[in-house]
């Protein structure tokens, strides 16, 4: 079976996965104060980062268009995997979707299958289900079976993040001035995660950024079934140090099959900012 990976700009594949490189990247569009970032090689992050701490105002995103997702779709394949951002954090399942839609009426004749994930997660959670794909597809599971397996496999993984600053959440009009200011002045960070429906809540929180963690590594530990046979990946935003020493606790607590650390492309960084610990597992 001849098949590709399509997955939007927010999916951050670890180095250490066999799909990294193999994923066709559809970007988003970040914008701030009339700065126009597109979510591929050229992104800039320190400039990013940067810029988002001086801003006045917060960064937006854009998804991709579907004619931008339609055009990834073609190639001599039998089968497209795509994997997108939450449903509910963002337009790029419905535009995957809409994007399948146009390329069969333009290719009536095509008979390649295209399945879209919804990822009910972002980044190294995108990242997992990448690899997940790859690791089923190159094993010979057919198109049927991967997508049974996969959807599968996307219900039992859990994402989880703690996050610096809340100053991204309050320009976004997520938290009010005086909650923002309260939280910093006491440098209270949330400890976060997913629903099933890849809606983000609020699991706990702690005053530092170590009792955050340390917080999510109870939550991990205690909600992850056959630990043993699992691979836990840590997206971190521009704090590689501190994704290391998440990576050598989580060790300490339980035996994980292995971890990865990978960093974060642009709406990653966006959303979880600077310094900003992503967990998927």
């Amino acid at each position: 079976m001849k098949y590709k990976i399509v997955g939007d700009s927010c999916c951050d594949v670890s180095k250490s996965y066999d799909v990294y490189g193999k994923v066709d990247i559809v970007p988003l569009t970040l914008y701030l104060e009339g700065k126009e970032y597109i979510d591929d090689e050229t992104f800039n992050q320190k400039e990013f980062i940067d810029h988002v701490a001086a801003a006045k105002d917060c960064a937006k995103s854009s998804c991709p268009s579907p004619e931008a997702f339609m055009k990834a779709y073609e190639g001599d394949y039998d089968c497209v995997f795509v994997v997108t951002l939450s449903g509910n954090l963002s337009g790029c399942y419905n535009s995957a979707m809409t994007g399948r839609n146009m390329y069969y009426e333009e290719h009536p004749d095509d008979k390649k299958k295209i399945h879209v994930f919804d990822s009910c997660s972002a980044s190294n959670g995108e990242g997992n289900i990448a690899q997940k794909i790859y690791e089923l597809a190159e094993s010979g599971a057919d198109f049927e079976e991967i997508v049974e397996k996969v959807n599968a496999y996307k219900l039992e993984m859990k994402t989880y993040f703690v996050i610096e600053t809340l100053e991204p959440l309050r320009k976004n009009g997520r938290l009010s001035n005086l909650k923002a200011l309260v939280a910093t002045v006491l440098n209270i960070k949330p400890v976060m995660s997913a629903t099933d429906e890849g809606i983000i809540i609020q699991l706990d929180q702690a005053r530092g950024m170590e009792r955050a963690m340390r917080k999510m590594f109870k939550y991990i530990v205690e909600r992850t079934k056959n630990i043993e046979e699992k691979i836990l990946t840590i997206s971190h935003v521009n704090c590689f140090e501190r994704a290391q020493w998440v990576r050598d606790e989580l060790f300490k607590l339980a035996k994980f099959k292995d971890i990865f650390i990978t960093e974060t492309a642009g709406v990653a960084t966006l959303y979880a900012n600077d310094g900003g610990i992503i967990i998927a597992v």
